[in-house]
């Protein structure tokens, strides 16, 4: 009789213990599918995102948000035929060192060690990996908690630093084996989505002047535009054509006209911000998209551009020239200008260009209704 009483007292702590056991398994299954979600959304951001700068911000906040880390920075090749590994402004949340070059040459043993191990690591386990003398100040002098390398078919293309630990307490002081396995995942994706963005880079980009070729240009601004028009913002197209550039080539030379090519849209490209976009239309006829950008802004961006190249020394082979440039502007607006395609915006900047060049050159002109309206009707 006590025989069967104390059985019957042990079942229930054994269903206690099963039922216990059950939930502890069913909410470690429910964890990995809720991140199994997590990485296809991550996966799809990141593939969908195809300028560079714009998806190495989301690798960096989707890897802090992630691993719980205060901050990141990511070295990567500046394009596909780069020979260096460079931090430049790619990190947030971290304080880099301005006494440091932060510059990895893609040969160096701290890049072939990284690959050939292919594995996240500490800082301690990178150093005890590598020979004594190597210095690796420009990834130590950032206190990674984590090093991440960013792998595609066995090539690095870039190596993911995490920062300091967010720990909520000392059982989450250090990462476990399942998150580093999580941000390799994450790795392995920003690898593929930086190749696919390095490529559309490398495809979509002149090669003289390192500015976007006109097609690229025109979807970019396409999506632009319609995105103006649905959230009621402006849109400014400036258009640029070197003044007299023929007597360039035929007075000194096609090289020296390829050397006033590509300084006239560094000077374009270094007096935009990184959310516009500079573009060689042809021969030696430049546009810039500036977005959500009003008349006032766009004139003073325009003129801005002008006086500097105005301004700059062009000297080629002992010789000092002296380069000007004519630019027309027009203004997406849903109240004054609501152009409904790319190509209409960026001929209004074309016939203020063209009023530029006809009054004299070396100058700026905004594309007003009534200038429109007698560029179209005389043409």
């Amino acid at each position: 009789m006590n025989d069967e009483k104390e059985k019957q007292e042990v079942k229930p702590q054994e269903n206690i213990l099963e039922n216990s056991a059950y939930k502890e398994l069913t909410s470690q299954y429910e964890k990995k599918i809720y991140d199994l979600e997590q990485l296809l959304e991550i996966s799809r951001s990141l593939c969908t995102t195809l300028e560079l700068p714009t998806l190495i911000e989301s690798i960096l906040y989707i890897s802090m948000a992630q691993m719980r880390v205060l901050g990141a920075g990511i070295f990567v090749l500046e394009s596909l035929e780069s020979n260096s590994f460079l931090l430049g402004s790619n990190y947030s949340g971290l304080e880099p060192n301005p006494e440091i070059n932060y510059e990895i040459p893609a040969d160096s043993s701290i890049i072939s060690k990284i690959s050939s191990l292919n594995d996240v690591l500490t800082l301690d386990e990178l150093k005890k990996q590598l020979p004594a003398d190597v210095n690796i100040d420009c990834i130590s002098s950032l206190n990674p908690s984590l090093i991440v390398p960013l792998s595609l078919k066995n090539r690095i293309n870039g190596i993911l630093l995490l920062g300091e630990r967010i720990a909520i307490d000392e059982d989450n002081a250090q990462f476990t084996e399942y998150e580093k396995n999580e941000i390799s995942t994450i790795g392995s994706l920003a690898a593929i989505a930086i190749n696919n963005a390095s490529l559309v880079e490398l495809s979509s980009t002149d090669m003289m002047t390192k500015l976007k070729l006109k097609y690229y240009f025109f979807n970019v601004l396409t999506d632009k535009l319609d995105a103006a028009f649905s959230q009621n913002s402006y849109l400014s197209v400036l258009m640029f054509d070197i003044d007299f550039f023929k007597k360039f080539n035929d007075t000194y030379g096609h090289a020296c006209g390829d050397y006033v090519l590509q300084t006239v849209a560094k000077i374009i490209k270094n007096g935009i911000r990184s959310q516009d976009m500079a573009s060689r239309y042809g021969g030696e006829e430049f546009t810039v998209m500036l977005n959500n950008t009003g008349k006032n802004e766009a004139m003073q961006v325009a003129e801005r551009i002008r006086k500097n190249i105005a301004d700059n020394d062009f000297y080629y082979e002992d010789q000092h020239m002296k380069v000007t440039i004519s630019i027309g502007v027009s203004v997406f607006s849903v109240d004054n200008n609501p152009v409904t395609t790319a190509k209409h915006l960026v001929e209004q900047a074309d016939q203020a260009l063209y009023i530029s060049k006809r009054s004299g050159r070396n100058k700026v002109t905004y594309a007003d209704p009534a200038i429109v309206a007698a560029a179209e009707q005389s043409s």
